[in-house]
């Protein structure tokens, strides 16, 4: 049955001499992979270009419940970007936007409100005239809501230590090292309260990603390191 519904490029591999797979976030579906045949041919309508990732496509689909693979019938760009591509510090926030979205969402259903927050983000990444040396810090933060492991900021004078496997704030040291210590919880505390770059500013933005990357691969069970946040830390530095 055909289908319209918007989508998000993740990842694309080539599949054969002609044909690629891409893997899709989905208004409707949720991620799902479709088979793109002939694209990598001369003649081929559909152009290569329009499945680069974090590209905001309008799709016409063929669905198929519990099929692996799934096929496009028509694509558009629904969204082109106008200074993603062209500078530098903006491409490489949404490198790890893709990376991150793509190794975390594991959601083969529509999630609408989930859908929203990463469209919304990449247009607001395009638009925005302010500073992105936080951007991607934020987008972790929020995008931890929406995947359900948002940790509970229960900071007090009492619960001064962060313990990254429970996800909260408790009185000592636990028995494991994946914790943060009372200065630097205090630190992850406001920033779970507000959102903000921290006071510390450039100083304390790699170490803070570093902490939400470990919570992250602590509370998704597939989720694996990263990659594009250590070019992040050099193109942001």
């Amino acid at each position: 049955m055909l289908h319209s519904t918007r989508g998000i490029v993740f990842h694309s591999i080539k599949y054969s001499e002609t044909s690629i797979i891409v893997k899709i976030y989905t208004e409707l579906f949720g991620i799902q992979s479709y088979l793109i045949k002939g694209i990598r041919n001369a003649r081929s309508k559909i152009k290569p270009g329009l499945f680069q990732s974090m590209t905001l496509l309008d799709l016409v689909v063929y669905h198929k419940e519990k099929q692996s693979l799934q096929s496009v019938r028509e694509v558009h760009l629904a969204q082109p970007f106008k200074t993603i591509p062209f500078d530098i510090r903006k491409s490489s926030v949404a490198l790890f936007i893709n990376e991150l979205a793509f190794k975390s969402i594991r959601e083969e259903e529509a999630n609408a409100d989930l859908f929203v927050f990463l469209w919304q983000t990449c247009i607001e990444l395009d638009e925005t005239a302010e500073s992105v040396s936080f951007f991607h810090i934020r987008f972790a933060l929020h995008l931890m809501e929406y995947l359900g492991i948002f940790p509970h900021n229960n900071h007090s004078p009492a619960f001064p230590v962060f313990n990254l496997r429970e996800g909260l704030f408790q009185p000592s040291v636990p028995n494991h090292p994946h914790y943060l210590d009372p200065e630097n919880s205090l630190l992850f505390h406001n920033l779970l309260t507000t959102f903000d770059q921290p006071s510390a500013g450039v100083q304390s933005r790699a170490p803070l990603l570093e902490t939400i990357l470990l919570y992250y691969q602590l509370h998704l069970p597939e989720f694996r390191g990263l990659r594009s946040h250590h070019i992040l830390h050099d193109v942001l530095a």
